[in-house]
């Protein structure tokens, strides 16, 4: 496979892989901590003072969770995109960036998980190419 493919499927893979573990990650957060029952969280007002309500501790499973997607994406994009591991994974760990940004730009989020949620998924990124450039296999979701 040429190089150029095998680094934009390791991308696709890594993009992949981030989404599932965010995805996860979210309902781990919210099998823990469920909205009360018959709480519609597709009205903005009530998903905004649902998350000021949440416990801090379901706060930090999202933000672990993005910070594992961009791990394990990161890992996986790495060990597929063998000529270009570092980009690959950086290029996972902007998108999970850019899907914490989103988020954060259409609910309202404690500061606090902004300023991790902004500040965790490159650096996330750049150690999975590390682990994945060292044979290190990261912790599974």
């Amino acid at each position: 496979m040429r190089q150029g493919l095998r680094t934009a499927v390791g991308v696709v893979a890594g993009i992949v892989v981030a989404w599932l573990a965010i995805v996860l990650s979210q309902l781990f957060s919210a099998t823990l901590y469920p909205p009360p029952h018959g709480t519609d969280l597709t009205d903005p007002a009530v998903l905004a003072d649902f998350i000021n309500a949440a416990p801090v501790t379901a706060m930090a499973c999202v933000i672990a969770g993005y910070a594992l997607a961009a791990l394990l994406g990161g890992w996986v994009a790495a060990r597929i995109a063998r000529a270009h591991p570092r980009i690959a994974a950086m290029i996972v760990g902007g998108v999970v960036l850019l899907g914490v940004v989103l988020n954060y730009t259409m609910i309202p989020h404690p500061t606090w998980m902004l300023v991790s949620g902004v500040l965790l998924p490159l650096p996330m990124a750049w150690l999975g190419a590390r682990l994945a450039g060292r044979g290190v296999h990261p912790p599974t979701a």
